[in-house]
């Protein structure tokens, strides 16, 4: 059990499988200047932290605490805070890529990166959303602008980034078209998707036609792909921030537009999720929830890329 000064994380000295994931007791970290200190009680866990796990992506050689998601209480504010007060329950997302860390019992970051719980989810809930509704909200509404009566096309719309998405672009007052596999059809139909493709068995660019918005989160090929199904001037925004020149060159011939993003921290966007959620158009489906202990057993779900919804790590 940790003291005082310390605290339980999950770690690895080096890169591989999720068996390479052991928790460990590290110093419990201290805010700094306009920095909170929160007790985690919900960490959403994304395709991202298995990826730097196996990978080291943007994080290099470990040892580090994987984690962007946190759902937690107010333990600590630095100077200058004046947002948060201790004991208030808050939820957001560490700043990407570098800010990571909330697979631990506590972390700190940025007081920007967070916002006030919603009152009526739990940290469970509170906990899948921060990643993938930033990063959905910045896709579809900060770049993309998406407007009542449009055509939004959701690639992988059961996984997390996309069931997310979906909700938002309804809220928006979109016509969605989502991809995934035939067993997920009731599913898409359930969070409001309004036209359902199984790629599986169906080209998308033939079954779709006239798209103002496409959301990748696929990339390679797909990213190109998507371009086709554009109506003229249409945009694809892909989160999969590296991939072929091809894609800006071939959106340019085709007289459409292609965006990559990376997701990044922010209260007003965390506001504004906050407040779909309140309004009761915003749920996070959770596929599953684990102790922080069994971490690897929740990496080892995720690895196999078919889950529905969300990973969640909750802390005792």
């Amino acid at each position: 059990m940790s003291d005082a000064n310390t605290m339980r994380a999950i770690s690895q000295d080096v890169l591989g499988g999720p068996e390479v994931l052991r928790e460990v007791e590290l110093e419990r970290p201290a805010p700094r200047p306009n920095e909170v200190l929160v007790r985690v009680r919900a960490a959403g866990v994304n395709p991202t932290d298995w990826k730097h796990r196996a990978l080291g992506v943007f994080l290099g050689e470990p040892p580090f605490v994987l984690g962007w998601d946190v759902s937690g209480v107010v333990e600590a504010v630095g100077i200058g805070v004046a947002a948060f007060a201790p004991g208030d329950e808050v939820f957001g997302m560490l700043p990407y890529p570098f800010g990571h860390g909330s697979h631990a019992e506590y972390v700190t970051g940025p007081a920007r990166a967070f916002a006030h719980k919603p009152a009526s989810v739990d940290h469970t809930q509170a906990g899948a959303l921060p990643l993938v509704s930033l990063t959905a909200w910045q896709a579809l509404v900060e770049t993309a602008d998406v407007r009542p009566g449009q055509r939004v096309l959701i690639h992988a719309a059961a996984g997390g980034v996309g069931h997310v998405a979906v909700q938002i672009a309804k809220a928006r007052g979109a016509y969605v078209i989502g991809t995934a596999s035939a067993g997920k059809h009731d599913f898409l139909r359930g969070i409001g998707v309004d036209e359902a493709v199984d790629y599986r068995e169906t080209d998308f660019t033939e079954a779709v036609k006239d798209v103002d918005v496409v959301l990748d989160t696929i990339g390679g090929d797909y990213s190109l792909r998507s371009l086709r199904v554009l109506r003229p001037g249409g945009l694809v925004v892909s989160i999969l921030p590296v991939g072929s020149g091809d894609f800006y060159e071939e959106a340019e011939r085709l007289g459409v537009r292609a965006v990559r993003m990376l997701v990044d921290a922010s209260r007003s966007g965390m506001k504004e999720i906050a407040r779909l959620v309140e309004e009761g158009s915003l749920r996070a489906t959770v596929a599953g929830t684990f102790p922080l202990a069994d971490a690897a057993e929740a990496h080892a779900l995720g690895d196999t890329g078919r889950t529905t919804g969300k990973l969640v790590l909750l802390v005792d």
